[in-house]
């Protein structure tokens, strides 16, 4: 039997609906979802309601209903909806109808939550076996505090060591806390300013219709500091890796000199370590002399690779998406590993148009990993800012799920998941991430 609709009533009680399926939605069409489309809610996962949005299910006949009013005393109804935890990337997007007046949606990625077999499922699929942002490796918030002090005494002077220990124990930032906690990805955030103003930016947001979910860097760090922290933990970490271009920053690429001098800095005492770059590639020429530098990899990421898309998401100022497809091919022209950040939403990137020009650039060897990462923002806003239009006698996407087999099967040496992966030591650097960082 597929999962029942879920919906929240005038209190924020979450109930299942004894008469009504789950449906989804694919690029503001709604889709059934079947039980095979849902794994059980991930743990870490966050439950939304979703203010002015009616929930939408569907009869046993098949017919999509919406739910006006709740089943048990007649009040008022609300759709909810999943933001699963890292590593699972979604399929379906809640459903529903949308009223009058409904403010815009924060700034999180929105999958179908239903119910079956006894418990809360969600519509996504687990892209990444790396454990390390896994709820179940963060019950130790004693030792994350005990680390964060003895980070800031050892390093009193250092901006950025207090910069990252607030963003551990106050915004309680994944990345941070396996910091403190002295393993795998250490994230190294240098950069106020950015080149480009996209919807979705997550730590600035100038119009104030919607929050930022983080707080950007409020000072530019020395090199001498950024290296101070990414040494530290390049020494002493399990498994460790660092890498610049964060929530809490802007667009690394817009210093280059801070990067190129910091990357120079940490390279001259590790020579064989993972340095890695998130970037919207918009500046190739520093790219290049970030290579030369000693920068191990960069992931671009990418909300389409149409460039009307990739416009209309990223406004950027002075580049385009031909800029962030010559920084993967600089990339791998030095002998670098390349990822791409595809910040994706079902019923967009796994469109034909979407899919051709995705395995165009494949076909060019520019791209060695795909990082699956769900798009967050509010998707209708989205799809009407980047003037999709969605009809039902169009055809009909292929499915994220679908999508990512089929290029398993034509790419084989490609790789897919969710987060960076740490290349030191490995021999195959466009398989999946690396399982010893568990």
């Amino acid at each position: 039997m597929p999962p029942r609709l879920l919906y929240a009533d005038a209190r924020g009680n979450i109930f299942d609906h004894p008469k009504l399926f789950l449906v989804g939605s694919q690029g503001g069409l709604l889709r059934p979802v079947e039980d095979i489309d849902c794994i059980p809610l991930p743990e870490g996962s966050e439950i939304f309601l979703l203010p002015g949005r009616l929930p939408v299910g569907r009869d046993g006949g098949g017919k999509f209903v919406t739910l006006e009013q709740d089943q048990v005393d007649g009040g008022l109804v609300s759709a909810v909806a999943a933001f699963m935890a890292p590593a699972h990337t979604s399929l379906f997007s809640a459903a529903y109808a949308t009223q009058p007046g409904a403010p815009r949606l924060p700034l999180f990625a929105y999958t179908a939550l239903g119910f079956s077999w006894g418990k809360m499922v969600a519509a996504g699929i687990r892209v990444d076996p790396d454990a390390r942002q896994d709820q179940a490796n963060f019950n130790r918030p004693k030792r994350v505090e005990d680390n964060a002090r003895k980070l800031l005494k050892r390093f009193p002077r250092n901006r950025l060591a207090g910069h990252l220990v607030s963003c551990a124990l106050t915004s309680c930032c994944p990345a941070a806390r396996n910091l403190m906690l002295g393993r795998w990805e250490a994230p190294l955030p240098i950069a106020q300013a950015c080149n480009a103003h996209c919807l979705g930016c997550i730590s600035l947001q100038p119009d104030g219709i919607v929050p930022p979910t983080q707080q950007r860097l409020t000072f530019t760090p020395s090199a001498a500091e950024v290296a101070e922290i990414g040494c530290f933990h390049l020494e002493n970490a399990r498994q460790a890796m660092v890498s610049f271009g964060q929530g809490c920053e802007g667009e690394p690429l817009t210093d280059g000199q801070l990067l190129l001098d910091s990357v120079r800095l940490m390279r001259s005492r590790f020579p064989r370590a993972t340095i890695n770059l998130n970037s919207n590639g918009s500046q190739p020429e520093i790219m290049e002399a970030l290579m030369a530098a000693g920068l191990s990899s960069a992931r671009i990421s990418l909300n389409s690779l149409l460039r009307e898309r990739h416009a209309a998401y990223y406004r950027p100022d002075g580049w385009s998406l031909d800029d962030a497809l010559a920084c993967l091919r600089v990339v791998k022209e030095k002998g670098g590993f390349t990822s791409l950040n595809l910040l994706s939403l079902p019923g967009v990137n796994d469109q034909e148009e979407e899919r051709q020009a995705l395995i165009r650039i494949i076909e060019k060897g520019w791209v060695d990993f795909i990082q699956w990462r769900n798009l967050n923002i509010d998707p209708e806003y989205y799809l009407q800012a980047l003037n999709i239009k969605t009809k039902e006698d169009a055809p009909k996407p292929m499915g994220i799920a679908e999508l990512i087999t089929a290029l398993k099967r034509r790419f084989p040496k490609l790789g897919h998941g969710y987060f960076n992966p740490r290349l030191e030591g490995r021999t195959d650097l466009t398989s999946s991430p690396a399982q010893d960082e568990r």
